[in-house]
């Protein structure tokens, strides 16, 4: 299986070392969950927005351009035709204001466009999928805040706007999230558990 993973954190994946004022427990859990994956066989591809310097910004030149159904920016070109080669995608970030970091919602604004990964046939009318090899979305995210409080309170606004608002409308319906809440109130051997369970959780991944 191709799965492609898309990193979104500052620091960069290189942040998966316990170096203080450098580390990423993003970054960690995804290297674990990489690890997992080429363990089992499986063929990564990965894509760190921030070593990219990928502008989320939808400019006006892009917005013309998805409304004739085609991209004009090279790099967005690449990562479309990575997302229609792979079979599943992991998406890892930190949680912020509730939702995704800015360069993952560019990323769901200037890759998944209209005419690329689905077509809109008659508004109001439901999405046609251009994926067909694509399989399945996994989150891994990393929040503050209580995941109950985040689920029951605020109402999960990360699969809303994901799951419910983005994939599910083009026709994706395998979709699973990985949060990791109160990292920061944990100790080392509870976030090495945590990572071990990553790992060994893609190890079995089909």
């Amino acid at each position: 299986m191709r799965v492609l993973i898309v990193f979104d954190h500052p620091y960069t994946r290189a942040a998966s070392e316990n170096v203080p004022h450098r580390r990423s427990f993003t970054a960690a859990l995804t290297a674990a969950a990489e690890r997992g994956l080429r363990a089992a066989g499986h063929e990564v591809d990965a894509i760190d927005l921030h070593e990219d310097g990928f502008d989320p910004v939808m400019s006006a030149q892009d917005l013309s351009a998805w409304r004739t159904k085609r991209a004009i920016d090279p790099q967005v070109q690449d990562y479309q035709q990575r997302v229609l080669a792979a079979d599943h995608i992991i998406f890892a970030f930190p949680i912020w204001w509730e939702a995704m970091p800015a360069l993952t919602k560019g990323f769901f604004d200037r890759v998944l466009t209209k005419g690329i990964v689905y077509d809109e046939p008659k508004p109001g009318r439901p999405f046609v999928n251009k994926l067909p090899r694509l399989g399945g979305v996994t989150l891994i995210t990393v929040m503050s805040t209580p995941a109950p409080i985040y689920r029951w309170w605020f109402g999960n606004p990360l699969t809303k706007i994901a799951f419910r608002g983005t994939f599910r409308k083009i026709g994706v319906h395998n979709l699973t999230w990985i949060n990791n809440s109160g990292v920061s109130d944990r100790s080392e051997r509870q976030r090495l558990d945590v990572l071990r369970t990553i790992e060994e959780r893609f190890t079995r991944f089909r």
